[in-house]
Formats: structure tokens, C-alpha cells, sequence
């Protein structure tokens, strides 16, 4: 029998990820760093070679459509778009959460999209406390199997869930069930924030018990608080949530604290309002191996392929053009290149 308020749940996301209201007010970071310009590169700009190898797949360029959705009525149409784009342009692709069509397998097909996405690098989603909820390695397997994935990703989204009407709100001891995860899943294992950001603290225990990815996922983009409570009809809720439209870890610190931690051999995925090619080429400048970007390709797909499409190609110039000024011939070089912290 299907949840169908569960379903409805994915339909109301979908429609206020879209709504500029939600968006969170606190900064990325990003804009605290300029690039040292090189008026001599000495290349040819169309020599630049913007494409990396992640987790063994050959991708385009160094860029993921970061988790949307999944399970509702609007989804399915959704997440087949995106997946063929990501196919065509050689990104990642990881869906939503899959708690909806684990608990209901009448909810699957909207998640699978490996067909549509038979060369991409893709990633299965749940929520990390549902591991506190009864769930173990069997529902993780389940939900890499739903959809042939790359890898796992487990989200953690203390402050979503409460905000969210019916949260789970119980995150006690979930660093040793992460660690049990690890050693007992196939395929490597990530863990990434919704909206707040993962600091280099977390990182290196989440690193120590054996999670190989982190998404940092950090401040600057959408507010889930702000999601959630304005799903809500408590006047408490809706209230509140509005002192945290400020709340979270920048961006652009998460990813160069991570980086400069010593000992720490995780792969870091830049999420978390990487909205230009420059906000990229900056991510990877300070360390990050990818970038992920979620709303703006759900806002396009809503649209048209076209302007999907063309949201990729702008992405690809301004990367090479912002490569193309520093005298970066590929994404390794860019690693060095001159990044100013300005403020």
C-alpha cells in the first residue's frame, strides 16, 4: 500500500526547492577567495582538459547532479531527465533519499535510473538515522541493488528532521553503526550534509571508522529548516526556523580545512551553492575532487532539457575560462594555482 503522504512529502519538496524563499541567507564562502589572474597563460584555451576519474568512472568534467528527489508523482519524470542529461555530459548522478522505496516497493521505479544512465557514476541515498530507526547493512544493500550504484551516500540532517513534522531526531551513536556500514557494504561509502556543512572535525572520525567520500554539502544553498517548517502548520515551528536561515559552515572553509587535514584520504564532493564554473574551479582549487550541484539543475529539468543543457555548457566555459586565466591545462593543475583569500 502506498504512503501516499509520504509521496506528497517529495511532491511539496520539489515545489519549495524551487521557491527562492527557502533559499538559506548564510554564505558559501566562496566569495572570500579570488584567484591570482595570469595575463600570459601560454596554452591554447582549447587544449583544456577538463575531465577527471572518480571512483574508476571517466567523467566530462569534474561535476555530480547532487541528490533531488525520488518516490513522488513528479519524480520519476524528473530523475529519468536528469539521469539521460547526466549520461549524455558524462557527470554523476545521486538520487534522493530511497527511505520511501525501501518501505514501499511500489515506490522504486521512480529511482530507477540506471538504464537511462548506463555510464554515469551513480550514487544511492538514505538518511544516516534511519540507522537508529531498525534499519542495517540489509536496507543499505537494498538500496545500492535498486539501482546498480557506485556508491553508497548516507546523509546526516539533524537540523531538517527538527523542523520536520514527525522528525527523527534520535542521532545518538550512529558514528559506530556508520563504521559498521563500512566494513560490511561493497561499495565505498559516503557520508553528506543537506545544507550545513561538514567541518574537518567530523571529517576525520567519519575518515577513521572507514567512510571513503564526503559531500560537505555546506552553507549558502537551500534551507531544509526553512523546507520543513513551512510544510508545517505549527506556529512555533515556522517561527523558529526563521533564526537559522544564517546557520551552517561555509562552503569554501569546509573544503580547505578538510583538505589541509593531514592523514585524511576521503574523497570530497563540493556541495553547497557551487552555482558558477568559477565557484568550481575555486572548490577544486582548494581541494575538493568533484562538485555537485542539485537545485539549479531541478529549477532547469522543470523547464526543459534545453535549459539544462545549456546551465552545462555555461558551467563547462566558465571553468575553462577561469582554468584558461590562472594557466591551469587540466583540473590537477588548477590544484595549484594561485588562490587569494580576500576577506
Amino acid at each position: 500500500m502506498i504512503d501516499h503522504a509520504a509521496v506528497h512529502k517529495k511532491d511539496e519538496h520539489v515545489t519549495l526547492i524551487c521557491d527562492e524563499c527557502v533559499r538559506s541567507m548564510a554564505s558559501s564562502g566562496f566569495a572570500n577567495y579570488q584567484f591570482e589572474h595570469n595575463a600570459l597563460p601560454e596554452m591554447d584555451f582549447s587544449e583544456i582538459d577538463i575531465s577527471v576519474n572518480f571512483l574508476g568512472r571517466k567523467m566530462h568534467m569534474p561535476l555530480m547532479i547532487s541528490p533531488i528527489t525520488g518516490g513522488g508523482d513528479k519524480s520519476e519524470k524528473i530523475n529519468k531527465g536528469l539521469a539521460e542529461l547526466a549520461n549524455d555530459f558524462s557527470l554523476g548522478f545521486s538520487v534522493g533519499s530511497q527511505r520511501i522505496a525501501i518501505e514501499n516497493a511500489s515506490c522504486e521505479k521512480s529511482f530507477k535510473i540506471r538504464n537511462y544512465a548506463p555510464n554515469v557514476l551513480l550514487f544511492a541515498n538514505l538518511g544516516a538515522v534511519q540507522l537508529n530507526y531498525g534499519w542495517s547493512i540489509d536496507e543499505c544493500r537494498r538500496a545500492v541493488d535498486m539501482i546498480d550504484a557506485d556508491a553508497l551516500i548516507l546523509h546526516l540532517n539533524p537540523l531538517q528532521e527538527v523542523f520536520q513534522p514527525g522528525g527523527n531526531i534520535d542521532f545518538s551513536n550512529l558514528l559506530k553503526k556508520i563504521e559498521k556500514i563500512c566494513s560490511l557494504l561493497d561499495v565505498p561509502l559516503g557520508i553528506k550534509e543537506v545544507g550545513y556543512g561538514i567541518s574537518a572535525s567530523l571529517a576525520k572520525k567519519l575518515c577513521n571508522v572507514g567512510v571513503q567520500i564526503i559531500d560537505i554539502a555546506g552553507a549558502g544553498s537551500i534551507s531544509w529548516s526553512a523546507i520543513e517548517s513551512s510544510r508545517s502548520n505549527d506556529i512555533v515551528l515556522r517561527h523558529s526556523s526563521a533564526a537559522f536561515l544564517n546557520w551552517g559552515n561555509p562552503t569554501a572553509e569546509c573544503i580547505r580545512s578538510i583538505s589541509e587535514s593531514e592523514k585524511l584520504d576521503a574523497k570530497i564532493i563540493a556541495s553547497g551553492s557551487v552555482r558558477t564554473g568559477v565557484d568550481m574551479a575555486k572548490a577544486l582549487a582548494l581541494g575538493a575532487n568533484i562538485c555537485g550541484n542539485a537545485s539549479d539543475f531541478l529549477r532547469r529539468i522543470l523547464k526543459s532539457r534545453a535549459e539544462c543543457e545549456n546551465f552545462v555548457e555555461s558551467l563547462t566555459l566558465e571553468l575553462k575560462a577561469a582554468m584558461f586565466c590562472t594557466g591551469c591545462k587540466d583540473i590537477q593543475a588548477l590544484k595549484f594555482a594561485k588562490l587569494v583569500k580576500i576577506a
